[in-house]
């Protein structure tokens, strides 16, 4: 299985989409050696679709397009080289994978034959068990929690544990504490802008590997246990059946 689960697309500091990752992305493709990349941009509201896929193909150097020029989604999946799901609204994107019918066909392909996933901020959020630590809004009214579950874990992209002074809403940290305490058999991975996680290896014999761009660690929360940051993926092992790349170190600051 190939995961590449992104917190966010963009930075301030590097250029174009994907750009502050750009050399995973593109070792990943070229590795599996991928001619074409399917991006499902149904998370995006206020911006071009095919936009989105020119963004891509500048930005890699492989052709992208998106699935909407298809008159059979589902078949697109089937046929895909590697599959994108950018970033957007995280309700919108759910429901409509689960209306037109890709949840099973997308798990397939990234399970049984290897199809590359990559996916920022919404498309990130998808690949979990459900999108319940998502910091979007829900805009459309179909409430589908149930996602792709592809990675065992929730995360919560986007992470920021500042604090604003004279803001009295709920921070992020709080929030997610709030979904512990009402889940409390639960984690979940809080993945900073900068920060990615990548699976790779076939079935059985998966890694996990924790990169930033930063320099930035990021937050595993629990029910009942002191929340604490981590530099490596070794944490996430004892979580997952996932194993760290080999020499792995951890920090932990509480």
């Amino acid at each position: 299985m190939e995961l590449l689960l992104l917190s966010n697309g963009k930075t301030t500091e590097h250029p174009g989409l994907l750009g502050w990752a750009r050399d995973r992305v593109q070792t990943l493709l070229a590795r599996n050696q991928v001619k074409r990349i399917l991006l499902i941009p149904y998370a995006v509201i206020r911006s071009d679709w095919d936009a989105r896929a020119r963004e891509l193909t500048e930005s890699l150097g492989v052709d992208a397009i998106s699935i909407h020029h298809f008159d059979d989604p589902v078949d697109a999946i089937n046929r895909a080289d590697a599959i994108f799901i950018s970033g957007g609204n995280t309700w919108l994107l759910n429901q409509r994978l689960h209306e037109y019918g890709l949840v099973v066909p997308i798990q397939r392909a990234v399970r049984e034959r290897s199809v590359p996933y990559v996916g920022w901020s919404a498309g990130c959020n998808v690949a979990t068990p459900s999108i319940r630590t998502t910091n979007d809004m829900p805009v459309c009214s179909a409430a589908v929690l149930p996602a792709l579950g592809l990675f065992p874990l929730q995360i919560n992209p986007h992470y920021l544990d500042a604090s604003i002074s004279g803001h009295m809403g709920e921070t992020r940290d709080e929030r997610l504490a709030e979904f512990c305490a009402i889940n409390p058999s639960e984690s979940v991975v809080a993945l900073r802008e900068g920060s990615l996680l990548q699976v790779s290896g076939e079935h059985g014999g998966e890694s996990i590997e924790y990169w930033s761009a930063r320099g930035e660690g990021f937050k595993i929360f629990k029910h009942g246990e002191t929340t604490q940051e981590f530099i490596t993926a070794a944490p996430l092992a004892g979580l997952t059946p996932f194993h760290p790349l080999a020499g792995a170190m951890t920090t932990a600051v509480t």
